[in-house]
C-alpha cells in the first residue's frame, strides 16, 4: 500500500512540482534527522558516515511503502503511476540523501520480465514485494557446462500434476543465499533444438531440494554462489510465458541486466566505496597535499582522470536515455550490450586508477588478517573496488558474448557457423 502522505498524488497527471514537494515532505517526515543533517552537510558520502547498511535495511520499509522506489510503476504494482518528468523531479530531491534501491535483481531482472511477459495477476503478486524488498531475488541461468553457450543448458523441468519438478545445477548466482525467489531458465523439451526447448520460471528458493554453496571472490568476499536443485518444485502459476518460449523471455531479462551492471537500472549496482571520477580527484589532491609525486599536480594524472570523467558522463547520459525507455514500458534491445561492454571496461579502469593513487597504502595496510573475510574487511575501499571490478567481465554475460551480440545483432555481421544448428538438444555434444 502506498504511503498515505503520497497516495493522494498518485497518477499520471501529477505535476513535477507537486512530485518534488511530496518528496520533500517524505524526507522531512521519514528520514532520520541524523541522516538528513549529514546529507545536507556533505551529500551521499557524509551519509555513509552516520548510517550503517544494517540501519538502512531496517529503515527501508518506509521507503518501500512510499511508492518512491519505482514511482513510474502503477500503484497496484508498488509505485505511484507518475510520469517520467514527475519521477525525475522527485528523484532530484532524494538524491543527496543517498537512498539506493535494495533488491536490485528483483527490480532490474524480474520486473522487466513481468512487465513484458507476465500476466497481470503475476505482476500484482510479485512486484509490490520486490519494491518493498520483502522478497529478494537472484538469477539462475549459467551452468558449469553452459556459460557462453547458455542455450545448451541441461537443468531439467518436468511436468508433475499442476506444477513442475526441477533438477540441475546453476553457477555464478549473485546473492543466492539471501533470495526468496530466482528467475530460472530450464529445459522442458530435450527433443527439439536447444533454443526451442527452454521455459522460464520463478523458482521459490526456500524449499527442500534447493542447496546454495558459496563461491568466494579473489578478495575473499562472497556474493557469488552455486545452486543445486534436486527435486525442487515450482507451481505452474510461477511459469512465465508459454512452455518453450523461455529463450525469447530470457533476452528481455539479459538486456535489462546488461544495463543494470553499468548503472542504468532502477537502482544500479553501486561502485564499492562510491569510487568514481570525482573520488579520483579527491585521491589525487590528497596525494599532492602529502607531497607525494603522481598526484593532482601531475598533468599526466589530471589527463587520465579527466578522460575517465568524460567517458563516465557519456555513460550517464546514455543511461538516462535507457531509463526513459524502461519507464515508458518499452523493451531494451541488443544495443544494451554496448553499455555493458563500455561500462565494464570503464569501471575497471576507474577502480584500477583509484588503487594506484593510494600508492603504498594500496599494497599494505594495518590490520590483522587471519582469513579472507578479514582481508576484505581491512582493505581500503579502493582496493576492494579494484578487486571486485574484475567480476564485471562476466556479470551480465561475459564481455566476449556481448561483443558477439553487438557484432551480429547491432552491426549485422554474419554469425559464426554452427554445424549443430537445428539438431535436437539430445544429440548435441556437451562438456
Amino acid at each position: 500500500m502506498t504511503d498515505p502522505t503520497l497516495a493522494g498524488l498518485a497518477g499520471r497527471d501529477t505535476a513535477p512540482e507537486a512530485a518534488a514537494d511530496a518528496a520533500r515532505r517524505f524526507v522531512a517526515d521519514a528520514i532520520p534527522a541524523a541522516w538528513r543533517e549529514a546529507a545536507e552537510r556533505g551529500g551521499p558520502r557524509a551519509v555513509r558516515t552516520v548510517r550503517t547498511p544494517a540501519d538502512y535495511r531496517e529503515w527501508y520499509p518506509a521507503f518501500g511503502h512510499s511508492g518512491l522506489v519505482a514511482p513510474t510503476w502503477a500503484v497496484e504494482h508498488g509505485g505511484l503511476g507518475w510520469s517520467r518528468s514527475a519521477a525525475a523531479a522527485a528523484e532530484a530531491v532524494l538524491r543527496p540523501y543517498h537512498l539506493p534501491r535494495l533488491n536490485p535483481l528483483g527490480l532490474n531482472l524480474a520486473a522487466p520480465v513481468l512487465f513484458a511477459h507476465g500476466t497481470e495477476d503475476q505482476r500484482r503478486r510479485f512486484l509490490p514485494p520486490i519494491v518493498r524488498a520483502e522478497e529478494l531475488w537472484c538469477q539462475l541461468l549459467s551452468e558449469p557446462g553452459a556459460g557462453s553457450d547458455l542455450a545448451s543448458l541441461a537443468t531439467r523441468a518436468e511436468r508433475d500434476g499442476d506444477g513442475w519438478v526441477v533438477d540441475g545445477q546453476k553457477v555464478w548466482t549473485t546473492w543466492a543465499d539471501q533470495a526468496s525467489f530466482a528467475v530460472l531458465l530450464a529445459r522442458t523439451d530435450p527433443d527439439v533444438a536447444k533454443h526451442a526447448g527452454l521455459t522460464f520460471f520463478f523458482l521459490p528458493m526456500h524449499q527442500p531440494g534447493v542447496t546454495v554453496r558459496p563461491l568466494p571472490h579473489i578478495g575473499g568476499e562472497t556474493d557469488f554462489f552455486e545452486t543445486f536443485m534436486d527435486g525442487a518444485r515450482i507451481p505452474d502459476d510461477h511459469r512465465i510465458g508459454e512452455v518453450g518460449d523461455g529463450w525469447a523471455i530470457t533476452q528481455t531479462m539479459l538486456n535489462a541486466e546488461r544495463q543494470m551492471v553499468t548503472g542504468a537500472g532502477v537502482g544500479g549496482v553501486e561502485r564499492i566505496g562510491g569510487t568514481g571520477p570525482t573520488h579520483l580527484v579527491r585521491l589525487a589532491r590528497r596525494r599532492s597535499a602529502e607531497g607525494r609525486p603522481g598526484g593532482w599536480d601531475d598533468p599526466a594524472v589530471r589527463d587520465r582522470i579527466v578522460r575517465l570523467w568524460a567517458e563516465d558522463q557519456a555513460r550517464r547520459w546514455t543511461n538516462q536515455r535507457i531509463r526513459s525507455t524502461i519507464a515508458e514500458g518499452r523493451t531494451l534491445g541488443p544495443e544494451a550490450s554496448i553499455g555493458k561492454v563500455q561500462g565494464t571496461d570503464l569501471n575497471q579502469r576507474i577502480q584500477s586508477l583509484a588503487a594506484e593513487l593510494l600508492g603504498p597504502d594500496g599494497i599494505a595496510w594495518d590490520g590483522a588478517v587471519r582469513s579472507p573475510q578479514e582481508f576484505w574487511e581491512s582493505a581500503p575501499a579502493e582496493v576492494r573496488g579494484m578487486l571486485r571490478s574484475r567480476a564485471n567481465t562476466i556479470e551480465g554475460g561475459t564481455t566476449e558474448v556481448n561483443k558477439n551480440v553487438i557484432a551480429e545483432r547491432v552491426l549485422g555481421l554474419p554469425k559464426e557457423a554452427d554445424p549443430y544448428k537445428g539438431r535436437p538438444w539430445r544429440e548435441l555434444p556437451r562438456s
